[in-house]
């Protein structure tokens, strides 16, 4: 019982994460079952289908916000399916010897790009338009592949992908990735259902994941009007980093006096992603400030501007890019 209220609670943190990020809750998830003991495959399966559930409400909000684009979901979902069968059956033929540090590797490195991303200010969208399907697809194909062989990823390989081309509204390109993911997590259930078989599904895990996912939804929707995603961002993203690295440390028989080397300089790089992450969120709504006192033809000088705090602003201020002013 013990052990189910901590992953009770292990699926409660992943969804604060993934709802005040739009990702990251099967890094997050997947992250906290391996350090508790679960082998990588049975890791990734649990989640998964944990996310059938998760994603499914997710989906459904999102589409009656209207948050959803239907035809860029049909052609990224699809081939998304393709590669997380894929990635789960390949995941389910190695070794846990084998898996564990490839899946600590994927980790890692998706942990770094979370630092990286959220110690800079997070831009604005260009212009919109069409995505075409030989953007699409291969994008999904990959997503959905590291995403079932590293138990999760499928959020921050898509989501920045779909960001960086600017042809989509943000709140959009979020609605449709995580709507897919309920045909891909759906997908890498059954691969892992082939590969494993029903006793490679830890049910009470599942069970314990989904209800404490479906508890934290509601948090998480106020939680993310508090909690800067910058910030969040960065924090989760060492988290995973410094999680990971005791499994490729001890892969790689690193240990002694190198391996408190090799933390102290993850950890080093950690406090220095969080310390960019804290001027960029200042300097993200210092011009937030700037640019809601222009709209209401405001006639303070920037220095005043500058000076108001997060919650003087209007809830609908745009989102300013850092260096535009």
């Amino acid at each position: 019982m013990r052990k189910l209220l901590i992953l009770a609670v292990v699926g409660l943190i992943a969804q604060l994460v993934d709802g005040a990020l739009g990702m990251a809750y099967g890094l997050t998830s997947s992250t906290l079952l391996l350090l508790v003991g679960v082998a990588p495959a049975a890791a990734s399966a649990s989640v998964h289908l944990a996310e059938i559930g998760t994603t499914l409400a997710a989906g459904f909000a999102h589409w009656r916000f209207g948050n959803v684009d239907w035809r860029v979901v049909a052609r990224i979902a699809v081939p998304g399916a393709v590669g997380a069968f894929a990635g789960a059956t390949f995941l389910s033929s190695i070794s846990t010897a084998a898996a564990a540090p490839w899946m600590a590797g994927i980790l890692f490195t998706l942990g770094t790009y979370l630092l990286i991303r959220f110690s800079r200010p997070l831009r604005a969208a260009r212009v919109a338009g069409p995505l075409r399907a030989r953007f699409l697809s291969p994008l999904g194909l990959v997503a959905g592949f590291v995403d079932a062989t590293g138990g999760g990823g499928w959020g921050p390989v898509a989501t920045p992908a779909l960001l960086v081309s600017g042809r989509m509204e943000p709140r959009k390109v979020i609605g449709s990735v995580d709507t897919a993911e309920f045909v891909v997590a759906g997908a890498a259930s059954i691969g892992f259902l082939i590969g494993l078989g029903s006793e490679g599904f830890l049910l009470p895990t599942v069970a314990a994941l989904l209800i404490g996912g479906l508890i934290a939804a509601p948090v998480a929707a106020w939680l993310v009007r508090i909690v800067p995603a910058q910030l969040l961002g960065a924090t989760i993203g060492g988290v995973i980093v410094l999680t990971n690295a005791r499994t490729l440390f001890r892969t790689a028989e690193v240990a002694g006096p190198v391996s408190l080397v090799g933390y102290g300089l993850l950890a080093v790089g950690w406090v220095v992603a969080l310390v960019f992450a804290v001027r960029a969120l200042r300097r993200t709504r210092r011009a937030r400030a700037v640019a809601a006192a222009a709209a209401a033809g405001d006639t303070r000088t920037d220095t005043t501007a500058d000076g108001l705090l997060a919650a003087d602003v209007p809830a609908g201020a745009p989102e300013v890019p850092a260096g535009s002013r």
